[in-house]
């Protein structure tokens, strides 16, 4: 599933935005009775979940840029 198919105004809400609709998604999906109404919410889901991912492993790639670009600024300071 290709982040592209989501729309633009997911793809720029925060992680924690993105945690409360696949969060209210789940509660929908736990709800539902009939599994066969709920392919849609399967498949949204499962985009959400990889473009929280995709979110998440950039913000910790910048933490571990700007912390290695500060140990370094401290070491020179020495």
């Amino acid at each position: 599933m290709k982040d592209k198919n989501l729309p633009n105004d997911i793809k720029n809400k925060s992680i924690n935005e993105l945690t409360e609709l696949a969060n209210n998604i789940i509660e929908n999906l736990e709800k539902e009775k009939n599994l066969e109404n709920s392919i849609d919410d399967y498949k949204e889901l499962i985009k959400l979940n990889n473009l929280i991912e995709k979110k998440f492993q950039n913000s910790s790639k910048e933490i571990s840029q700007n912390t290695k670009e500060k140990i370094s600024k401290m070491l020179i300071k020495k």
